[in-house]
């Protein structure tokens, strides 16, 4: 069996103490990817167990040979009712390492990056349907304009849709580079990777359904922790920890957070990190992924 090259696991330590781990607990890594902190749950288990799941089916590659371990390969939008397939119905800690892994950015064929050519794929699991090639050369212009500026935080995501509707009129987008080719003439000169990256993540956002994958998941986290049990969230960009802040502080993704009739906060979820927590300086010159990375931690009420 073929194994992949991961990213290094960042802030290793502050996610395992995040998760207070019980060695006779059940815990879940919902991101498996290159195992790297499923291996650090396992070495602080006993008689517990670890569930990891993970859609990209070369993560099965990185699974340890470990009785104790039961990998699932699935969206961890669907994690509560995998769990129940084996019998599991509460669990002592949940984690969530968002984002893509450098494994599937490395591979050109997966078409992830903006620095190989490649297919215009950019699938996090060979089951889904549609791939960035059918987003740029199938959705409607508003549509378009919708996910370079809202995925992407584009300023002249209107401009861009017109454009690729324009030019796959002219010839359909097949590859990573020629999709670039329109790019370029759109870049903010001197900021021409930071924009690549911008719009390559809008399109993997929309192709993988990111932002609605993580609503699901973060929802069926309350029904599956034990009371007490702790919910470690790590994201990338703005929207997913967004997202998570909002949920962990109110219980849901908009609104304000509801009190009772004495003026406690009723939420499911106590967040125990005001902030969230980041990379040190030393983890980010080794490890360019810390960079962006936000860490979150709450306990189930």
């Amino acid at each position: 069996m073929t194994v992949y090259h991961y990213h290094i696991p960042v802030m290793l330590e502050p996610c395992i103490e995040g998760l207070n781990i019980d060695p006779n607990g059940v815990y879940v890594d919902l991101t498996f990817g290159g195992g790297g902190h499923s291996k650090e749950i396992l070495k602080r288990l006993e008689q517990g167990h670890l569930y990891g799941f993970d859609q990209d089916a070369d993560a099965e590659a990185n699974v340890p040979d470990d009785p104790r371990f039961t990998f699932i390969q699935a969206n961890f939008r669907d994690f509560k009712k995998y769990l129940r397939l084996y019998g599991v119905l509460k669990v002592d800690g949940i984690l969530a390492d968002l984002g893509i892994s450098s494994h599937q950015i490395d591979e050109p064929t997966r078409g992830f990056s903006t620095r190989f050519e490649g297919e215009l794929d950019m699938r996090m699991s060979a089951a889904m349907s549609v791939s960035a090639k059918d987003v740029l050369n199938t959705y409607d212009e508003s549509h378009l304009h919708k996910i370079f500026g809202i995925y992407g935080e584009i300023k002249n995501a209107k401009t861009l849709a017109q454009a690729v509707v324009a030019q796959r009129a002219l010839s359909p987008f097949t590859t990573t580079e020629s999709f670039k080719s329109l790019l370029r003439r759109y870049a903010p000169r001197g900021k021409e990777f930071k924009y690549f990256a911008q719009v390559f993540q809008a399109l993997r956002i929309e192709v993988n359904d990111e932002m609605g994958a993580l609503e699901d998941m973060l929802l069926q986290t309350i029904e599956v922790l034990k009371p007490g049990g702790r919910l470690v969230v790590m994201s990338y960009h703005s929207l997913e920890d967004r997202l998570v802040k909002n949920f962990l502080n109110k219980g849901k993704f908009q609104g304000e957070v509801e009190k009772d009739f004495y003026g406690n906060l009723i939420r499911p979820l106590e967040p125990l990190t005001r902030k969230a927590l980041v990379a040190g300086s030393d983890e980010i010159q080794n490890n360019n992924r810390a960079r962006s990375a936000k860490l979150r931690i709450a306990k189930k009420l």
